[in-house]
């Protein structure tokens, strides 16, 4: 592993998260500014998820030919311009620095994987929790920060804008800390991808896993506050039951992998991390008021633990590192497709006035289908090539 790798994965990570996170705060008086509707206001928060998906598929070709450290530099650069981008009054520039900030987040979490995967062949799963831990404490910052940079600089725009000094210091020392070389010729059948993975029921699962389970988070992300404003939670309040849910997830991001190890199967980790989102929604959606501190600690903990392991299951059903990116491209990429019909559901609830029994509803069942397909991929299983370089599936070693 070279020098500053952790270092270097943790500033990565802190900040693929506030671009979401910041913007649920303020968007009552996004809406109110700019005379959004909810439709409107649902597609925003949708765009970026969907922009996730849309656009991790093309990591692994940008890397193949820049090199994956070039790969996150660019995805860098187009996070801190989008950032600075969406910072307007101009409901076109918002809407376009918003899914430019989702393209170039879908592109970094692609490539983190792989990167973790070759600097650490025998510890990824650990690796992961640890650059995970650094991305909820990056959604903590933005959903927690988010209304007092507002009032402290002047307004949402300032606040919004603010964040991109965050990738601009992660831009400045991954070019520094880490080398870039260029990509060398693949020659090693090992090193080159594999045909057909479409076709593997275990990459199914594992895509469709992180896609429910993603759809959870990014509904929290986008709508949580707006959801408790409407059970009469105050502003600043809801903006800090959101960053408390986000901050709690540190802890369970961190746990998860680590306790996953101790047993080749997943499933009874990702069961119980599950249950506790389904805990959490309930208590915050239907439960009386003594029960919110107590569901958002419930929501942090289950979501960051099993955003956690669905990225762990990117590693640990992967033989090898080129593997992993064509399963970490497929996953997020059609994963996230998935997960962006979660906020747009919630938004189109709200606007035919939908009731919180309703949405809480719709949540059970996606936490429902998310346990089902947490039986599949969470199995001791794993990718790997024949020798025609096919995807088989493999019980892991």
């Amino acid at each position: 592993m070279r020098p500053g790798f952790l270092l270097l994965m943790i500033l990565v990570g802190l900040n693929l998260r506030p671009a979401l996170s910041s913007l649920a705060p303020v968007l009552a008086r996004i809406q109110a500014d700019l005379g959004l509707s909810a439709a409107a206001v649902g597609a925003l928060t949708t765009m970026p998820v969907l922009c996730l998906g849309l656009f991790a598929p093309l990591a692994p070709w940008l890397s193949r030919r820049l090199g994956i450290e070039r790969t996150l530099s660019l995805a860098l650069l187009l996070l801190a311009l989008a950032l600075w981008l969406r910072a307007s009054h101009s409901v076109g520039l918002l809407f376009l620095g918003t899914a430019l900030a989702g393209a170039a987040i879908g592109i970094s979490g692609t490539v983190l994987p792989v990167l973790v995967k070759r600097e650490l062949p025998r510890g990824a799963d650990l690796m992961t929790g640890v650059y995970t831990m650094a991305l909820c404490l990056g959604g903590a910052l933005g959903a927690g920060l988010s209304i007092p940079l507002a009032d402290w600089l002047g307004g949402w725009d300032a606040s919004l804008a603010s964040w991109s000094l965050l990738a601009a210091a992660a831009l400045l020392g991954w070019r520094i800390m880490m080398p870039h070389p260029w990509p060398g010729r693949v020659s090693r059948p090992q090193d080159r991808p594999g045909r057909g993975l479409l076709a593997s029921p275990l990459a199914w699962q594992v895509t469709l896993l992180m896609g429910s389970q993603s759809s959870l988070a990014y509904i929290a992300f986008g709508w949580l506050p707006t959801l408790l404003q409407r059970r009469n939670v105050g502003e600043a309040e809801a903006g800090l039951l959101l960053a408390v849910s986000v901050f709690v997830q540190l802890f369970s991001a961190l746990a998860a992998p680590w306790l996953a190890r101790l047993g080749r199967d997943q499933r009874p980790m990702l069961l119980l991390l599950l249950s506790l989102v389904g805990v959490g929604f309930y208590c915050l959606l239907q439960g009386p008021p003594m029960l919110r501190w107590p569901g958002v600690i419930a929501l942090g903990l289950g979501q960051g633990g099993s955003f956690s392991l669905a990225l762990t299951l990117l590693v640990l059903r992967s033989a090898n590192p080129v593997i992993a990116g064509q399963l970490s491209g497929m996953t997020q990429g059609i994963g996230y497709c998935v997960a962006a019909l979660g906020p747009l559901a919630v938004g189109l609830l709200l606007e035919f006035e939908a009731s919180m029994t309703q949405v809480w509803l719709l949540l059970t069942l996606v936490v429902v289908a998310a346990m089902l397909l947490a039986l599949l991929a969470g199995r001791n299983r794993c990718l790997d090539l024949d020798a025609q370089g096919r995807f088989i599936t493999r019980r892991s070693d």
